[in-house]
């Protein structure tokens, strides 16, 4: 039977699932250690998720810094029209 090397983004994810369950990083460390043995993170590499619960999970991210300035305002109407268009539809519309 083939074995499950997990990577580094996949552990990750369990230990958000980990604290959405509420566990200590001691608990979440070795539920790991029992699934995954010595691929497992290190307790110290599984304290960064510890952080997570002064963000805010379940708001969407947002990017800082300064809110986009649009130099053309016929390409800024365009695109508050729908904003999903590409660059290629955008020139094209040109």
């Amino acid at each position: 039977m083939p074995s499950f090397e997990p990577n580094k983004c996949h552990l990750q994810e369990l230990l958000i699932y980990f604290f959405n369950l509420k566990k200590s990083t001691a608990e979440a460390h070795r539920l790991l250690v029992e699934a995954y043995g010595e691929a497992a993170l290190s307790e110290r590499s599984c304290e960064w998720f510890q952080k997570l619960r002064t963000v805010n999970l379940t708001s969407e991210t947002e990017r800082s810094g300064r809110s986009k300035v649009y130099e053309d305002a016929e390409l800024e109407a365009l695109l508050n029209e729908d904003s999903c268009q590409t660059q290629k539809e955008l020139a094209l519309t040109f």
